[in-house]
């Protein structure tokens, strides 16, 4: 499987400037979708913007039709959001919640969910569960078929945390939960555009994902996938006259496709950019894609680990493109500045966003590599931490 690693980086202006291993934050945009945003805005500029949505309606609806595509979905099941967390949140808060009821997640669930999940938690009276790490560090599958035995409403994974390698066994937890008859929500916020994903596959019930990081669209977009069937079991937490249409002076009437976890006001121009990312990433192929980015980020691991004083803490059975690792004696921020002064973009990680990791680990450096990094850029980031550490 060979990828086009010529065309790609043709593609990306940036990769003239910066050698961008921070991808995990926001990817390098391609030009089609740098050029479909500012497109729009002009058109916007010049003939309005409600006009100009009327005008590009029926791309706007072509990208309900590719994210369907990339995902294996249908396009009623896609709502276009304005980042994973809040199409996470849609579809979460919506959930027909019963008193007592037992959510099931593991170490790796983003912050943004964990807290989500504690609020509901006292809304709710919930039981949170957390299941353990295997001993690759992902999610434990003996664990969780114990705990869906002793019964849960819902099991909330993270299929790629945000602060290190770890590609959790998504598919697998699918499964357990679809035989048990649970509703299972994954959080593809970094999976999305690193690796290929099919819902059908996966057998989850809902799927967040965003736009700016590996699918490398514009910030400020993400879209939902809710399963057919489960669409007019979760009620949107917020409505307007978008999500629902008003009936009479007293009732209203909820859509019954994905689109009721939408809000009337979004941005057209992102979300055409979205489009246009997701139409790229499926032309140069994701499972190409993901074996490059796979192989870049591998080689970095052994990089750093043949370092004498440098660490990398990346957990799985499977790893994907986020490589964390710190350098003795040296703040991971300090490095992250280092590096940044070498033109090499990375980012750091967060410890107060691993309160359930168990790892008490200090921030982190977090390099994450795209399909259109290459050798040399890795060598560049290699050769700043050798400078750091004196040794080789």
């Amino acid at each position: 499987m060979t990828f086009p690693i010529d065309r790609a980086r043709a593609d990306t202006p940036g990769v003239d400037h910066v050698a961008h291993c921070n991808n995990a934050g926001a990817a390098l945009p391609p030009n089609v979708v740098t050029e479909t945003v500012v497109e729009h805005l002009r058109l916007e500029s010049r003939i309005g913007g409600y006009e100009a949505a009327a005008d590009t309606a029926d791309a706007h609806e072509a990208v309900y039709r590719s994210i369907a595509a990339l995902i294996g979905a249908e396009a009623v099941e896609i709502a276009l959001v304005e980042n994973a967390t809040r199409a996470w949140d849609m579809a979460v808060y919506g959930f027909p919640f019963s008193t007592g009821d037992r959510v099931i997640t593991a170490r790796a669930e983003y912050a943004s969910n964990a807290i989500a999940l504690l609020q509901l938690r006292q809304r709710h009276d919930l039981e949170i569960v957390l299941v353990d790490d295997d001993e690759h560090g992902q999610i434990d599958l003996d664990a969780l078929d114990a705990e869906l035995a002793r019964g849960a409403a819902m099991v909330a994974l993270t299929h790629v945390p945000t602060g290190g390698g770890l590609v959790n066994p998504a598919a697998e937890v699918g499964a357990r939960c679809r035989e048990a008859g649970v509703c299972f929500v994954l959080d593809a916020c970094q999976s999305a555009g690193q690796l290929p994903l099919d819902v059908d596959r996966l057998q989850c019930d809902v799927l967040s994902a965003t736009g700016r990081k590996f699918l490398r669209g514009p910030r400020g977009t993400g879209f939902l996938y809710v399963r057919d069937e489960w669409i007019g079991r979760l009620e949107p937490p917020l409505l307007d006259l978008h999500a629902a249409e008003w009936t009479s002076a007293t009732t209203f009437r909820i859509r019954d496709d994905a689109r009721r976890f939408e809000g009337w006001e979004a941005s057209r121009a992102g979300q055409l950019g979205l489009g246009a990312a997701v139409d790229y990433a499926m032309d140069v192929g994701v499972d190409a894609g993901w074996a490059r980015l796979h192989t870049l980020a591998e080689r970095l691991r052994r990089q750093l680990t043949d370092l004498d004083g440098v660490s990398v803490h990346d957990k799985g059975a499977v790893r994907g493109g986020i490589v964390t690792f710190a350098v003795d004696g040296h703040d991971s921020v300090a490095v992250k500045e280092q590096l940044r002064a070498a033109r090499v973009n990375t980012s750091t990680t967060t410890p107060s966003h691993g309160h359930l990791d168990g790892r008490a680990l200090p921030a982190l450096v977090r390099a994450s590599v795209h399909y259109y990094n290459t050798e040399d850029e890795l060598d560049r980031l290699v050769d700043v931490i050798v400078g750091l550490t004196g040794r080789s």
